[in-house]
Parts: C-alpha cells; sequence; structure tokens
C-alpha cells in the first residue's frame, strides 16, 4: 500500500506506474483516492471545529447557571446537542470516506523499482546469469511420476481417493529424500545466520490482507469455515504476521529468519492440477527466508537473499538460471522480483523452483511495523522474502538431474547425512 502522500503530491508518478504494469483500468482510482481524501480532510477539520466548539460552549454553561441565567444556559446547551448530532455524522462520515480510501489504496500497485523491466507478462521476464552447466543425458529421462513410481516412491491414486487431484502419498526413499532436502535447507540457513522458526499454520484475515493483494488472496487462500482463520500459502504470511502492530528498534535489526512449514493453496486461476504430477499442487512444504530490515538496506538482502537459493541448489549440482520479472509479472505489493528456475533435462529448459521478493514498505504499512531510530523517530520496515526450496517441486529437479542410465538415483554428498549415509537409491 502506498503513502497517500505520494498520491497527494504526485500523483501523475502513481499513474506512470500503473501503465507500467499494464493495469490501465485502475488508473480511474487515483483520481477516486484523491477526491475521497479531499473530502476526508474537509469532515475532519470541520469535526475538529466541532469540537472545539462544543468545549467551548460547554464551559460556558456552568457559568451561565452561576449567574442565574437559566434560560440561556438551556439554549447554549441546545446547542452543543446539535453540535454533537452534526459531529456525530461527521464521523460516519470520516469511516465511510476511510474507508473507500483504504479500499483503493490495497488495489492500487506498489512503485517499481526503476531496475525493474517493462513487460506485459512473464513472457517477457529477463534472464540475469545461468549457474552449472545443463546437461541432458544420453539416456531417456522419464516423467517425474513414472521416476518416483519405479522407487515405489509415491501413490497418486490412492491420495485421489482420500483428497482428489492436487495431492500425493509419498513413501519410502522418495519420502525420505523430501524430508532430507528440507532439513539440508534448513541447516544450510542456520549456516547462513538465520534463525530458524516454525511458524503457526494459519493466520487472521487482517493478516492475509496486510501481506498479500485481494487478487493473491482470492485465488490461494483456504479459509476455516466459520471461524476468522486462513491456511497459509507459505510461511512468509505468518512470518511477516508476527511482526504485526510492532515498533522495533532499529539496532534490533535486521531480522533474518528461515522458517519450515506446509503450504496450502486453491491455485485458482493457475494452469491446472495435474491428474499424474507434483509440480502445481494443492499442498507442499517449503523452508522460507524473510528478512525485516531497514530501508536503505533493502537491495542489499534482496541480492544476499536469491544468492542463497541459487548457492543451495549448486551444492547439489543442479544448474539454475535467475529470471528477473518484469512489470506485468509483478504482483501488486512488490518493488522488485527475481525466480530461480532449475534445470530439468526431460523437458530441456528451466522451470520455477523459487521466487524472491522485494516489498518496500508495502506490507509493514499495511501491518504497521514501524522501526525507531537512535533520534526516536519512527519510520517503516522494508520486508523480503525468498524461497530457499519447496519440495516435491524440487523432488523434480533432484530426480532429472540425478538420475542414472540404470534406474538409481544419485544422493550427493551433503545430503548423504540426511539419508542414513546413503550414496544412491533404487
Amino acid at each position: 500500500m502506498l503513502d497517500i502522500n505520494l498520491l497527494r503530491n504526485d500523483p501523475e508518478k502513481v499513474r506512470e506506474n500503473i501503465r507500467k504494469k499494464f493495469q490501465d483500468q485502475k488508473l480511474p482510482m487515483v483520481d477516486e483516492v484523491i477526491q475521497f481524501d479531499r473530502d476526508y480532510r474537509d469532515a475532519q477539520q470541520q469535526a475538529d471545529s466541532l469540537r472545539n466548539k462544543r468545549k467551548t460552549l460547554s464551559k460556558q454553561i456552568g457559568g451561565l447557571l452561576a449567574k442565574g441565567q437559566k434560560d440561556e444556559a438551556e439554549r447554549v446547551k441546545a446547542e452543543v446537542a446539535a453540535a454533537a448530532d452534526e459531529l456525530a455524522a461527521l464521523e460516519v462520515k470520516e469511516e465511510e470516506l476511510k474507508a473507500e480510501i483504504r479500499k483503493r489504496m490495497l488495489v492500487i500497485p506498489n512503485i517499481i523499482d526503476d531496475s525493474v523491466p517493462i513487460g506485459k507478462d512473464d513472457s517477457e521476464n529477463v534472464e540475469v546469469q545461468r549457474y552449472g552447466e545443463p546437461v541432458v543425458p544420453d539416456f531417456e529421462v522419464p516423467y517425474h511420476v513414472d521416476i518416483m513410481e519405479r522407487l515405489n516412491g509415491i501413490d497418486l491414486d490412492a491420495a485421489r481417493k482420500t483428497s482428489g487431484n492436487g495431492f500425493y502419498y509419498l513413501m519410502g526413499d522418495v519420502a525420505r529424500l523430501h524430508s532430507a532436502i528440507l532439513s539440508y535447507a534448513r541447516d544450510f540457513m542456520i549456516d547462513r545466520g538465520f534463525t530458524y522458526v516454525v511458524p503457526p499454520f494459519m493466520i487472521h484475515g487482517d493478516v492475509v490482507t496486510g501481506v498479500m493483494s485481494f487478487a493473491e488472496m482470492e485465488n490461494m487462500m483456504y479459509k476455516i469455515e466459520g471461524e476468522d482463520l486462513y491456511l497459509i500459502g507459505t510461511s512468509e504470511h505468518s512470518m511477516i504476521g508476527k511482526f504485526i502492530d510492532t515498533i522495533l528498534d532499529e539496532e534490533s535489526l535486521p531480522k533474518t529468519l528461515t522458517s519450515y512449514s506446509p503450504c496450502f493453496r486453491k491455485e485458482v486461476g493457475a494452469h491446472g492440477i495435474e491428474e499424474r504430477g507434483v509440480y502445481r499442487i494443492h499442498q507442499f512444504e517449503k523452508q522460507e527466508m524473510i528478512v525485516i530490515c531497514k530501508p536503505e538496506d533493502s537491495p542489499m538482502w534482496f541480492d544476499r537473499l536469491w544468492q542463497n537459493t541459487v548457492d543451495f541448489f549448486r551444492t547439489l549440482d543442479i544448474p539454475v538460471r535467475t529470471l528477473e520479472c518484469c512489470s506485468g509479472d509483478l504482483a501488486d505489493l512488490k518493488v522488485k522480483s527475481l525466480d530461480v528456475e532449475a534445470w530439468s533435462p526431460r523437458q530441456q529448459k528451466y522451470f520455477e523452483v523459487g521466487s524472491c521478493s522485494n516489498l518496500g514498505d508495502a506490507q509493514a504499512r499495511r501491518l504497521q511495523i514501524r522501526v525507531k531510530g537512535a533520534d526516536g523517530k519512527k519510520y517503516l520496515a522494508h520486508t523480503l522474502n525468498n524461497t530457499c526450496v519447496a519440495p516435491p517441486r524440487m523432488l523434480i529437479a533432484f530426480l532429472e538431474n540425478n538420475l542414472r542410465a540404470d534406474g538409481t538415483v544419485a544422493i550427493p554428498e551433503p545430503l548423504r547425512m540426511y539419508m542414513g549415509g546413503k550414496d544412491h537409491i533404487g
């Protein structure tokens, strides 16, 4: 959510940003917010004037009664009552105007960074760099579910009976590999100085609207019927929500946290849930990175976060590349975003395995996460998040890149301690 002062002082900057994101349908909202804001401030001034008038008149009543001027006192009392009625109506108007302003401000996109490439959708994202040599083996690489089934590691048919499409049973060495990757990711991030956290897996509605846009909320979140609780789509939601309505001492920053959680997503409007596959699913697990920092430090932390993911995948000998997300592919709260994609030998192309985002002060403004500086002044923090690893999607990249011609799967050195010393499965 933007600072209202930006719309008051430089509305054209907001309009130009909307155009860069190819959301021209939102342009009228700028003028609507400006007008509602004027009306709101006028109502505030009138209300303040009435409060002062009521206060002055109330003081007169006692003096008039003391002088025996009862009729005059009654007349002033009537004026006070009329002022009170008018004030009550103005206060209702203030709340209505404030709600109209907030409704639009939650939809107007954040100002993107100047470095973000301009493009309509993800087809115009820009490759930044490749890490590792993508290899296509001289034998056929099966579909990832076929690899798992040959290892007796997945049962989609049973999951379809119990839960429907988009769910799975992982079993045996594949299930163990899934847990090993998460355990290794946890320790990898701890070794990089991040504090490990297991957060709540359900959050209140005010936290949901604080951390994401309405469009994302509608397409992603599962709501618990009859309760003000939502299942998280990523631990970023509850991790940033941890700091709602807090004032952090500047010297305590940055907050560098790494969190484990299951994630639940409706995937409405997505390309569809596969009947045979674990690429796009309703339930998965993830190791996340969260940073809360001073505004001037967020570009540096953005680069550190995505580099962590690249380094993690490279320790497992999985080739990856980074993609700069274009303006039209950025969610409304994001200032800048970069995707990490892993190499698929079967498809002979890269696919997304993680996303790093700098949200500026948008989430902090919605959730009122403030910092108290050394001078005692308060300002909004910046928030960032990034995926370290999210199996079972990551399992696709791992199995394809470590598959051998005989059908066994090699276990890289960093994972062996989590796999009981095994150097392969199958």
